[in-house]
């Protein structure tokens, strides 16, 4: 393990921040992992673990003296994550972190529909006022949670509409990422959409996971105030039902229908399609 890695990911306990350590490895690029919890850091060799959370910009810092390059994964939802993604940030850049490589979100705005693209916004902002350079590798939704939107009555429920959506697998946005690091100067300064080859709307996602699961599954347009009504009893705050009810509504208004090329473009290789990516991975 080299313990003066100048390379360090963060999310490695999570899946995209997992695979991208575990590309970095088949790449021979040594780097540190760094966690909350020790204890939970996966094996990965020519890597060692760091102690840090975002929260606690004293650790964080700590963790990394020495680094060059940052892959930085967005941080748990909650109310506090724009305060805890600026006081990592802050850490990177007084540590003297050059380049921070990171997870954002498609039509990232201060006025998105998608509520939580706001945070991912003004994360990016004080990224670029960080003086740290910077890639932005702005994610659509995953497709990889698709199936989860399922009730168990086999219904999507959501104020969708016939709006469409160009979802992407959380395996090509940890491709793309293993790319950007080995040459992040070559990305310097630049966003890039991260999409599937193909926006569909939810009548197109139920088709889909219809054929290839064996089961019905169906599309019902809530309205948004039946979107709210039908999530209420989750006893969820206000924030989290105004993310949840706003996935739909930011699909509905076509903010996250473009397709783009950048998975190929950077890596070489097209990016799966959801009924590929079904065929492939079991439930």
């Amino acid at each position: 393990m080299d313990a003066l890695a100048t390379l360090a990911v963060t999310g490695v306990t999570g899946v995209v921040g997992g695979l991208v350590s575990r590309g970095l490895e088949l790449k021979g690029l040594s780097h540190r992992l760094l966690v909350r919890t020790p204890a939970k850091a996966p094996e990965v060799a020519g890597t060692s673990i760091h102690a840090a959370s975002y929260a606690d910009g004293q650790a964080a810092r700590a963790a990394l003296s020495g680094v060059a390059t940052l892959f930085m994964v967005s941080a748990a939802e909650s109310e506090t994550r724009l305060d805890e993604h600026r006081t990592f940030i802050d850490a990177a850049a007084a540590a003297g972190v050059r380049h921070v490589v990171y997870t954002s979100f498609v039509g990232a705005a201060p006025d998105a529909t998608f509520t939580l693209a706001r945070d991912h916004f003004f994360t990016e902002e004080h990224i670029r006022g960080s003086g740290m350079g910077w890639t932005f590798l702005r994610d659509n939704f995953y497709m990889d949670i698709m199936e989860h939107l399922v009730g168990t009555d086999g219904v999507i429920r959501g104020p969708a509409g016939d709006g469409t959506c160009a979802i992407v697998a959380r395996e090509d946005v940890a491709r793309v990422a293993v790319e950007v690091l080995g040459d992040p100067e070559k990305h310097s300064s630049k966003s890039y959409d991260i999409t599937g080859p193909e926006a569909l709307s939810f009548e197109q996602i139920a088709a889909t996971l219809s054929d290839v699961r064996g089961h019905a599954v169906s599309f019902h347009d809530e309205s948004v105030a039946e979107a709210y009504d039908s999530r209420g009893h989750y006893g969820a705050q206000a924030w989290e039902l105004d993310a949840w009810v706003s996935t739909y509504t930011a699909i509905r208004s076509g903010e996250l229908a473009q397709v783009s090329g950048a998975v190929h473009d950077i890596t070489g290789i097209s990016a799966v399609s959801f009924e590929r990516f079904l065929r492939e991975h079991s439930v």
